[in-house]
């Protein structure tokens, strides 16, 4: 029996989303009293798995792995839970959870909660998991019923914890001959020389208040100045003046930044539903009924061309007295 957390390597480290998961995978396990293994794909320091909560680590080893095709990582994952017995498996509620975490709940006839954002109540054979609902307006309560169960947790819902020692990884093949995925991967392109959206926690974003990807640098400025992510609005992806894993809201990528500067943005509810979860949100619009301001902890009223700019100044100002 153990608890078992599927993690994920990017820029040669561990995701700061999927250490989160471990954090949360490995207080289960401590309620339960059973092991917390993480499992993972490819090579790369895995230190930080172990001082954050893991007390195994085995690295998912077979060559289709590295397609990153969503049915083989199941089969994969599958494998590994049956492997150690596992109860509870949890996932970064990302672009991979959604994918996989559905399709591991359906093949091993486990209750899932997509979304969690707090630490289960475990009560005798009480299990129970809260999630947003309605765009986040409100939370629910979900109790887990299922022998087996699927959690997902949203990115930034948990302070990542190292408070543990490293482990080392153990290599675990698995068979993947009988997957027949109709799935074929071309090609798998990943973003370079930027933070990762989900992990971060200062995001500036935009919309098409910018009238133009010709307008971007500033945003793209402000975002350096501050060491955060850049965002964007469905439809400035869209246009493609901005790349997709940028658009963050219900369609694309949901955030839970400390800060994020929604700039030009006027906060339709599916763009909301993405971004609500920020720990403080900040817009900026020359439409001063713009609908964001409702849900704005600042707003400024103004034209971004005028508001930005004045705005870096005074990062730059305050980082250089301050230095």
């Amino acid at each position: 029996m153990s608890v078992l957390i599927y993690t994920e390597i990017a820029k040669g480290k561990v995701k700061k989303s999927s250490l989160e998961a471990v954090n949360y995978g490995s207080r289960i396990a401590k309620q339960l009293n059973t092991t917390a293994t993480a499992v993972v794909i490819g090579d790369a320091d895995l230190s930080d798995l172990g001082k954050a909560g893991a007390q195994k680590v085995l690295r998912l080893k077979n060559d289709k792995l590295a397609s990153l095709n969503g049915q083989y990582i199941t089969a994969a994952v599958e494998q590994a839970a049956t492997a150690e017995g596992s109860i509870v498996i949890v996932f970064a509620h990302d672009f991979t959870g959604k994918e996989v975490a559905p399709r591991l709940a359906a093949k091993l006839k486990a209750g899932i909660v997509a979304g969690a954002v707090d630490n289960p109540t475990i009560a005798g054979d009480s299990f129970s998991v809260k999630k947003n609902v309605f765009s986040g307006k409100a939370v629910a309560t979900y109790a887990i019923k299922s022998a087996k169960k699927v959690i997902s947790i949203l990115p930034n819902s948990f302070p990542v914890e190292l408070n543990g020692s490293s482990v080392d990884a153990t290599d675990f093949a698995v068979n993947l001959d009988a997957v027949n995925s109709p799935i074929k991967v071309k090609e798998v392109k990943k973003v370079s020389g930027e933070l990762n959206l989900p992990d971060a926690e200062l995001v500036v974003s935009a919309g098409r208040g910018m009238k133009g990807p010709e307008n971007w640098g500033m945003i793209e400025e402000l975002a350096k100045e501050l060491g955060a992510a850049t965002a964007c609005s469905r439809p400035v992806a869209d246009m493609h003046w901005r790349p997709h894993h940028e658009h963050v809201g219900q369609t694309g990528v949901a955030i839970r930044p400390n800060l994020y500067i929604a700039i030009g943005i006027s906060g339709a509810i599916q763009h909301l539903a993405g971004v609500n979860g920020s720990k403080t949100i900040v817009v900026i619009n020359s439409d001063k009924d713009c609908p964001f301001f409702k849900s704005a902890d600042y707003g400024i009223v103004g034209d971004a061309f005028e508001v930005v700019p004045k705005l870096i100044e005074a990062v730059k100002h305050f980082k250089a007295n301050k230095n």
